[in-house]
């Protein structure tokens, strides 16, 4: 890291939390010289560039959420962001020793930490989470609302993996607790890291087996089948705000419904 803080041409970004330093345009990259002092993440090269992050407190103007950032970053700024921020929530939350209690030193580039009264080397967390579209026998989508969400915000369902458990098996039990729905087949789609904190979420789509739906009242609200033309009436109608666009929910769900779709809250 110490080479990359010698080249000019290296790029920088502040991180903080969930914050990047970022405009309406993009991200805001920084060269080394114009960075304050902080713990280094190196990540990686693009187009020859050298790239880094350093993280801090508090991120100085011009500084927007990822969140809402992510929406007008292109792919390759997206995934530099989430990287950086993923690995910064880490080291946020983890800076002592899970085998002795001692503070660590972070090392490789950001990328270890390491316990120097014990000798334990730390890697930073992923935590599995699948995300589902499940069908009926009429092709409706399953769709659901957090007790913390407004009215109109409906999601596919989703929840972590447990330990000794399939995807496939999380995919099922995630779905009978949130919805009293039965699951049979179960097929992968697609993957997106989410770094908010640490969670890698695994999308699939499933078969439902029974159509009865029985709210837990806890992780979900409200929970409903929707036509396809349901989903176009209400989006445009603006009765059904959907996931932006980086949701690999919204990509689900306009993966079932065959076409991009109106309406989605950041």
């Amino acid at each position: 890291m110490d080479k990359l803080w010698t080249d000019t041409d290296t790029r920088v970004l502040l991180v903080g939390g969930e914050h990047v330093s970022a405009d309406a345009d993009g991200l805001v990259w920084r060269s080394p010289d114009d960075v304050p002092d902080g713990d280094r993440l190196y990540l990686g090269t693009v187009d020859g560039t050298e790239h880094a992050a350093v993280l801090v407190d508090r991120v100085p103007d011009p500084a927007r959420a990822l969140r809402v950032a992510a929406h007008d970053l292109v792919t390759t700024q997206a995934r530099l962001a989430v990287h950086a921020v993923g690995v910064a929530q880490w080291h946020r939350t983890h800076p002592r020793c899970s085998r002795c209690g001692n503070p660590t030193a972070v090392a490789e580039g950001g990328h270890v930490r390491r316990c120097p009264e014990c000798g334990a080397v730390h890697f930073p967390r992923t935590d599995p989470a699948v995300i589902m579209l499940i069908t009926d026998d009429e092709d409706r989508a399953l769709l659901g609302r957090r007790p913390d969400w407004p009215e109109d915000r409906f999601s596919t369902l989703a929840g972590f993996v447990e330990p000794g458990e399939s995807l496939e098996d999380a995919v099922r039990r995630e779905t009978w607790e949130e919805t009293a729905i039965e699951v049979g087949e179960v097929s992968y789609a697609a993957s997106q890291p989410w770094p908010f904190p640490s969670s890698l979420m695994l999308g699939f789509f499933g078969k439902a087996r029974t159509t009865d739906v029985v709210v837990d009242g806890t992780e979900t609200a409200d929970a409903r089948w929707f036509s396809r033309e349901d989903v176009r009436r209400m989006t445009a109608s603006g009765e059904l705000l959907l996931p932006g666009s980086v949701s690999i929910s919204r990509w689900l769900i306009e993966r079932w419904y065959g076409a991009p779709l109106a309406g989605s809250w950041r």
